[in-house]
């Protein structure tokens, strides 16, 4: 990400390095995408072991977030906190990652115990590094314990030498310390590109919604680039840990290295989807030119983009400034920017020779990777619309390792705490924390990153900062939980839900926490009504987070399945689904492994994790039925200015949907009708959607369907025979 090159003695810097530990393993060839082993690493005693991967693991978790889940649960017990030595990152990867032949196959999935939310989280992130170290020998690995110095873990994938070193004099911001890691280990600029790192910056060393960066060497550009595994505090546990960075080596990838069962159909599927990408991309959504910004406008003309922390659904005369005219002229073009081999999405777009105007690194020329959609949406979530300020929050949140997603929707909370009396200039240190301050957020960010200020209580996070505004400002709670949009104390992804009450489900049922990769069905519901009733409405919060699920299982991309179709996709019986891609995924995952699964087998090979994640939840405490609670936010108007902003529509449905003539009514009057209402549609929408899963009224997986979907291991049985 480096332009503007800082001058370090890596020598020197090396040189304090002092062997910690060693381990010395055998290399083994993959076997149809499995090792058969994982890997666990203690940083506090130094201790590295390997453990067996049994067949029971495999068809009970799959891989990737089913293995993760899987030794995480096995690692702590219920009461075990998120900076407890005991609890676990842990990296997981699936039997399909690192093929080339497909595109999006190169996603590592990382979970741990949250610091924002208390319970499982899990993060699915691209780079190298999945592949690298799966190629290296191991389905997953678990990282325990807290060192008592800064510490690097290097792998080398090529010898089977694992080694912990102390890392007292690198840098600790992620640009940086990629660039440093990367020309300290590679000999010469072609070996480069066998290198990936993780790390997290600064700001993971103070807030809980530290995210993790995954380093990929970009040869074009002659530069290390960040993808981030953003959600729930990773890279706050990770740095809890004293972990400086992990650097892995791999030269050996080949089109093969999974030795899978059938390479000539993983080259059929994916050549077939290669070319579809090719001729209808650019007619579709446009990612290999825009990337996931082509959003903006289609959000915003749709009233779903996030303004003025989510009262309304965007700006029409701001839009202009940020749509995706503006993303395709800073983002540079012509090179493919995919980040594993074989993906011709190559949607990771960055914006090259970009001068930095604020903070520790001002007039620094660095290149940017993104923003992505959720990084602008953040932004207009604040009522920011100033590309400027999204590129460099962007880059500031990566190299501190801190969530824009949970950074944007904090900030946008903290703003209309403001502008509502709660906070002040003498609580804020003296900065005007209106909504539209971009420099003011910016200087927000970077106390986050210094630990001081009142940047340091955002770094918190809503769930957290409720309470203190209640505690300390004497804020009224019932306006904070309303305006509030975290569930389960993870902040809300930048979709406004409002007329969605399916998306009001995906978010707040989620499992983790209010993020659209588990179920996104916006679309499907306010736009194209095609899931009207409450049944269908389950029906969709059954599969859909399912099929998405199974990504993680595999270590996939999801971006794939639907970001760009086939010309004929809406011709079939259920075009939401992109059936021909679900046929393409299947036919991989039998090429892989040699197994001959369904589509309906894909289901439930991800229904059973997904049941497993519940009751993982369930015993630390969480997961019933009122911790799936909506924020009003998410459901309707708070404020009268958000009911008189759209006073048409709402006194359309008082009439339409309720029978009430709204004439004569007053607007809290007409608020208070909406509100009761759309509450017990909600109320409504979880009875349903429980009873579609399997599920008790409060949201615990029965003991039949856990024996029908062939978990009813007895460690589970204990729990959820406990809270039914």
């Amino acid at each position: 990400m480096i332009r503007t090159k800082v001058a370090y003695d890596l020598q020197a810097i090396k040189a304090k390095h002092e062997l910690l530990a060693e381990y010395k393993y055998d290399i083994k060839p993959i076997d149809r995408g499995y090792n058969n082993r994982t890997l666990h690493i203690d940083v506090g005693s130094r201790a590295i072991t390997e453990k067996p991967v049994s067949g029971e693991m495999k068809r009970l978790f799959t891989g990737g977030k089913g293995f993760g889940m899987r030794l995480l649960w096995d690692a702590t017990r219920p009461q075990t906190k998120w900076n407890d030595p005991e609890n676990e990152i842990v990296f997981a990867f699936g039997p399909i990652c690192g093929i080339t032949q497909y595109a999006g196959t190169g996603k590592t999935l990382v979970v741990t115990i949250s610091p924002a939310t208390d319970i499982p989280i899990d993060s699915n992130v691209g780079g190298y590094f999945g592949p690298y170290f799966k190629f290296a020998g191991f389905d997953a690995l678990e990282l325990q314990g807290i060192s008592d110095r800064e510490v690097i873990i290097y792998f080398d994938g090529d010898k089977g030498v694992i080694k912990i070193f102390s890392a007292p004099d690198e840098e600790i911001n992620s640009h940086l310390l990629a660039e440093q890691l990367i020309e300290m280990y590679a000999k010469d600029e072609q070996e480069k590109k066998s290198f990936c790192t993780v790390s997290a910056g600064e700001g993971s060393d103070h807030a809980y919604m530290g995210c993790l960066n995954f380093s990929f060497y970009d040869r074009r550009r002659q530069l290390a680039r960040l993808k981030q595994a953003g959600r729930g505090g990773i890279g706050s546990v990770f740095r809890k840990k004293k972990i400086k960075a992990m650097v892995i080596k791999y030269t050996g990838t080949t089109p093969n290295n999974n030795n899978v069962a059938d390479i000539e159909t993983i080259k059929a599927v994916g050549a077939k989807y290669h070319r579809e990408m090719y001729e209808n991309d650019d007619a579709q959504c446009d990612m290999r030119h825009t990337g996931t910004p082509h959003l903006m406008e289609i959000m915003c003309d749709y009233d779903l983009l996030p303004t003025k922390n989510f009262q309304f659904g965007g700006d029409a005369e701001q839009i202009g400034k940020v749509d995706s005219h503006i993303w395709r002229e800073m983002f540079t073009q012509g090179i493919p920017d995919g980040c594993w081999y074989g993906c011709s999405m190559a949607c990771a777009k960055v914006i090259d020779n970009y001068m930095l105007r604020t903070g520790p690194y001002k007039g620094h020329v660095v290149s940017v990777d993104g923003p992505e959609y959720e990084t602008a949406g953040a932004s207009t979530n604040m009522n920011i619309y100033d590309p400027h300020f999204m590129a460099e929050m962007n880059f500031y949140c990566d190299t501190y390792g801190v969530d824009t997603i949970s950074f944007g929707t904090t900030m946008a909370f903290v703003m209309e705490c403001y502008e509502a009396g709660i906070l002040n200039l003498e609580i804020t240190g003296g900065y005007d924390l209106s909504f539209g301050r971009g420099e003011e957020s910016m200087e927000m960010l970077h106390q986050i990153a210094r630990g001081e200020g009142f940047g340091n209580l955002v770094g918190k996070g809503i769930r957290w900062l409720k309470k203190y505004f209640v505690e300390h400002y004497g804020a009224d709670p019932q306006f904070l939980e309303d305006i509030g949009m975290e569930g389960k104390g993870l902040e809300c992804s930048q979709y406004v839900s409002k007329e969605s009450l399916a998306q009001q489900g995906g978010y707040f049922i989620a499992n983790k926490g209010p993020q659209h990769d588990e179920a996104w069905l916006i679309f499907m519901d306010m736009v194209n009504k095609q899931i009207p009733t409450f049944e269908d409405k389950a029906n969709a919060l059954y599969y859909f987070p399912l099929w998405r699920t199974w990504f993680g299982l595999q270590g996939l991309c999801k971006l794939p399945w639907n970001d760009v179709e086939p010309t004929n996709n809406a011709e079939t019986d259920e075009p939401a689904k992109v059936p021909e891609h679900v046929e393409n995924y299947r036919q991989l995952y039998n090429a892989v492994t040699g197994q001959n699964i369904s589509a309906d087998d894909i289901i439930s090979q991800s229904e059973r994790v997904f049941n497993f994640q519940r009751i993982f939840a369930i015993r630390r405490g969480y997961g019933t039925r009122e911790h799936d609670r909506c924020p009003y936010r998410g459901m309707g108007p708070v404020t009268e200015t958000e009911y008189l902003s759209r006073a048409e529509r709402y006194d359309k449905q008082l009439v339409e949907i309720l029978g009430v003539n709204p004439e004569g009514k007053s607007t809290a009057e007409k608020m208070k009708l909406l509100r009761d209402y759309r509450e017990g549609q909600y109320q409504k929408l979880l009875d349903a959607v429980y009873a579609r899963r399997g599920w008790s009224r409060n949201a615990v997986p029965t003991v039949e369907h856990l024996k029908s979907i062939g978990m009813d291991l007895p460690e589970l049985l204990e729990v959820v025979k406990a809270n039914l």
